[in-house]
């Protein structure tokens, strides 16, 4: 069985105390960026080789770059290891089933990363805020998070859970944005606009999500997300942290019989084989 790596001991998030102000320039948010994507390369292939598994979570408010941030990991990792699964309201099927059922359906398999945009933290996110479920299912749906999240590490699947925090401000700048460009429109709602009035609320239930499950093997990392260029470079910084803390990423060695092979068709030397192994 595979390990997955400790967090040490970490502070607790708190929304409260994070820099709003980081940012990235242009030209060192490209250099990062390209340099951590390389990263993630390496570290898919080593999961590929070595059979591990990684179960990404990504929460945070409305426009808060999570879709941006995950685009910047699907543009370099091969699709054959990597799915993203966008969460929305579960249908009548999963209605009639544990919460969790339909998470259980999408983890990832040995050699994959699954990525989700949004989760199981829906439970005491927007459900407790909007009243969705009752105050006896959210409650004790923190015990059975972490339950399913320290089951997941133990057998060999890292979890890492992200949060994107912006301001409210920014939020409604974002929103203008988005109202004005065609091409981005579908991705508001009415619920977009009417979640803000209990902006409080879900600041409070975050803090509590914090609280309660950023747990020794699965914690929380929140991030400040007014400028999607820091976000993006510390979001995948982190996850590139977790999945390779403990990996071999060294390149799968090639294989006697397919050395072999190339050496009869493509006439290559064999000196420069060997040093492929």
């Amino acid at each position: 069985m595979k390990k997955t790596p400790t967090s040490g001991k970490r502070k607790t998030p708190r929304l409260a105390t994070l820099d709003m102000s980081l940012q990235l320039d242009q030209t060192v948010y490209l250099r990062e960026l390209v340099r951590v994507q390389e990263r993630l390369r390496v570290i898919q292939q080593a999961y590929i080789k070595l059979g591990n598994s990684a179960a990404i979570v990504f929460e945070g408010w409305d426009a808060a770059g999570k879709g941006g941030t995950i685009r910047c990991m699907s543009a370099v990792l091969d699709p054959r290891g990597f799915k993203v699964w966008p969460i929305s309201a579960p249908r009548q099927y999963y209605l009639e089933r544990h919460y969790l059922a339909r998470f259980f359906e999408r983890l990832p398999p040995r050699g994959a990363i699954a990525v989700f945009d949004r989760s199981w933290y829906g439970r005491v996110l927007v459900e407790r805020v909007e009243g969705l479920t009752s105050n006896k299912d959210w409650q004790r749906a923190y015990r059975e998070i972490n339950e399913f999240e320290r089951e997941l590490t133990h057998h060999g699947t890292r979890v890492v859970k992200i949060f994107l925090h912006i301001t409210a401000e920014e939020q409604l700048h974002r929103f203008r944005s988005r109202v004005l460009d065609p091409t981005k429109r579908w991705k508001l709602s009415y619920e977009d606009f009417r979640n803000r009035e209990k902006w409080g609320a879900y600041e409070e239930a975050t803090d509590d999500m914090f609280r309660r499950t950023s747990t020794f093997h699965a914690p929380w990392y929140a991030i400040p997300a007014n400028s999607k260029k820091y976000a993006r470079v510390e979001a995948l910084k982190i996850i590139a942290k977790r999945l390779s803390s403990g990996i071999d990423l060294a390149p799968a060695e090639l294989n006697q019989e397919l050395a072999k092979k190339a050496q009869e068709l493509l006439h290559i030397d064999p000196s420069l084989l060997r040093n492929q192994r």
